[in-house]
């Protein structure tokens, strides 16, 4: 057996939780002053999907507090070699995932997020990019959200790029402004959901996602 069969989601918001949530929270305020627009769009309880734009590496800690719920994600499988780590992860709500493969294991273990109800955060485009753009996304996050029934949240974030753009390892000074979009309702069916839907959806899921992410870019200009 997996350890990804072994593990257990905990949708707690522990001790453990709330004390790293706080710390992130403190080094954004002091380092980004970001704000952020639109977070009671993110429903407070049901299964959701949170679709971040990706534009830098921090994009994920930018995402993962902006709600009050505990926001459950992916990390590569790599992170979880170092025991402390793996064991810090697993508590803030990680799981891992094998990067350039389809990992089936993490997928159904994101669905099993989705089907307790809870928040799981999912990059649409399915890497890091670059441009103001939204490129046509990868269907992952609105397939899965069909089989589930979740509800799937846009999310703009500005500024990031510049705090840690590609290639960067240090993470500088920069204005952050993340705006959150209202719930695209999954794709629907009495059967199989079929393809064109899924497909359908994706597509407003990109055209929702460049809108939050411009709106966010204009509130820095």
């Amino acid at each position: 057996m997996s350890e990804v069969a072994n593990i257990v989601l905990d949708p707690r918001r522990t001790f453990t939780y709330r004390f790293c949530a706080r710390l992130v929270a403190l080094f954004s305020y002091f380092w980004f002053h970001p704000v952020v627009e639109g977070s009671d769009n993110i429903p407070m309880e049901g299964a959701v999907i949170i679709a971040p734009i990706h534009r830098s590496n921090i994009d994920f800690a930018l995402s993962l507090f902006i709600s009050k719920r505990k926001i459950f994600f992916m990390a590569k499988d790599g992170l979880f070699k170092f025991k402390p780590l793996g064991w810090l992860l697993l508590r803030l709500g990680a799981f891992p995932v094998k990067r350039g493969s389809a990992d089936r294991e993490a997928m159904a273990l994101a669905e099993a997020v989705l089907e307790q109800g809870q928040a799981l955060l999912m990059f649409p485009e399915g890497t890091r990019l670059s441009g103001r753009n939204v490129m046509p996304l990868r269907d992952g996050a609105m397939f899965i959200a069909s089989r589930a029934g979740a509800k799937v949240v846009p999310v703009g974030i500005a500024g990031s790029d510049n705090a840690m753009g590609e290639g960067s390892k240090t993470i500088s000074r920069a204005r952050i402004h993340v705006v959150v979009g209202s719930p695209i309702e999954p794709a629907i069916s009495d059967g199989r959901v079929s393809r064109s839907a899924v497909a359908a959806k994706t597509e407003e899921l990109r055209e929702k996602l460049e809108l939050v992410y411009h709106q966010s870019l204009a509130r820095l200009n």
